[in-house]
């Protein structure tokens, strides 16, 4: 919204500033961190008071988790109300990709924020029907898919981009829909699996999202992609304005979310944010990173994924408890321990992840 101000701009005032994507995400990070320091708090309350027991606990899970108790949820509402006021002010909104990623990650949200409620109101882990929301994110993935191939240059759209091997682009044709639709259900799902500890999705999530918020920067700008050999995708650039809004927010809400908990991301927050990092990979044709840089949500994921199979199959478990962070609770280590090294593990994916731009 900010933007505008370049029109007062001769090139060399104060007003030039907004015209540059790095000033304009620095500003993103620190609106959206102070929107998180002043609202966090009131809306805890608020949320306390409203939910009353707040998010019911899992009978089956961890002993350890009946002492959170009482833990209000929905605190994802925070990172989205920082992440949309803070994106609006500083993007460019004559960018359809920002458009993209926000409609996506909003509407994820709603999705969400129904599921939360449906449990708080019941009192019941069940919520929303898995099936409903599955399909009502498949919905939402397939017109956020489209919109991007038709905002993507001729010679990307419906095109799949390999790392790496930066000269191969794999033409999907209309097939490139339900793969993007794929990415961004299943990297919402992958992010709401991983949010089982105080602490344990969000840092992960802001890893992500700023490795992507990077890729998005130099796919955007022409002199970096011939320099790197990735391919050009312009208007991707504004989506750093984004990423930066998310890493603010997010810190923000680690600040009450580090261990013990003051409130829950829920799935209003862990589904939004999922989506928001598969469909900014969907936008900057970078579908494969993603599953690299979030190779700590396809581990989660697939940890489910097997334990579901294998007990169908055998009816024994090959993990104590999925998703897999809570196996490592029932081996005895302790949340903040699983917490910090599944941090590391996603930092260093997260810089695998960039070493993808130069290599090939």
């Amino acid at each position: 919204m900010l933007y505008w101000l370049t029109e007062f701009s001769d090139g060399g005032d104060i007003f030039n500033l907004f015209r540059y994507i790095t000033f304009r995400a620095g500003m993103a990070f620190f609106t959206a961190l102070i929107f998180g320091f002043i609202f966090g708090k009131p809306l805890i309350n608020l949320l306390r008071r409203r939910q009353g027991k707040g998010q019911p606990i899992r009978n089956d899970g961890p002993q350890t988790h009946f002492a959170k108790a009482g833990t209000p949820t929905m605190g994802g509402l925070l990172i989205l109300s920082a992440l949309l006021f803070s994106t609006l002010l500083w993007a460019r909104l004559d960018s359809p990709y920002v458009w993209i990623v926000l409609g996506v990650t909003f509407s994820f949200g709603l999705i969400g924020f129904a599921d939360d409620y449906a449990k708080v109101s019941k009192q019941n882990t069940k919520g929303v029907s898995s099936k409903v929301r599955f399909l009502l994110g498949l919905i939402i993935a397939a017109v956020a898919c489209t919109a991007a191939a038709w905002a993507h240059p001729e010679a990307l759209a419906y095109r799949l981009a390999m790392p790496v091997f930066k000269d191969t682009l794999l033409n999907l044709g209309w097939f490139f829909i339900p793969f993007g639709m794929i990415v961004i259900v299943g990297s919402a799902n992958a992010v709401n699996l991983t949010d089982g500890l105080d602490g344990l999705a969000i840092m992960p999530v802001m890893i992500a999202a700023g490795t992507l918020g990077v890729i998005s920067y130099i796919v955007g700008n022409y002199n970096y992609t011939e320099y790197l050999g990735v391919h050009f995708v312009p208007g991707t650039g504004e989506l750093l304005i984004f990423t930066a809004a998310l890493f603010g927010g997010g810190l923000g809400f680690l600040w009450y979310n580090a261990p013990p908990a003051a409130v829950f991301m829920g799935d209003t927050g862990s589904l939004a944010l999922g989506g928001a990092l598969g469909a900014i990979a969907v936008c900057t044709k970078h579908e494969i990173v993603l599953a690299i840089v979030g190779g700590l949500f396809v581990v989660e994921a697939l940890s489910v994924i097997i334990q579901v199979l294998y007990f169908k199959r055998t009816g024994r478990r090959v993990f104590l408890m999925a998703p897999i962070h809570h196996h490592f609770e029932k081996k005895g280590w302790a949340e903040p321990q699983i917490v910090i090294r599944f941090w590391i593990i996603s930092l260093i994916l997260g810089l695998i992840g960039l070493a993808t731009l130069k290599l090939r």
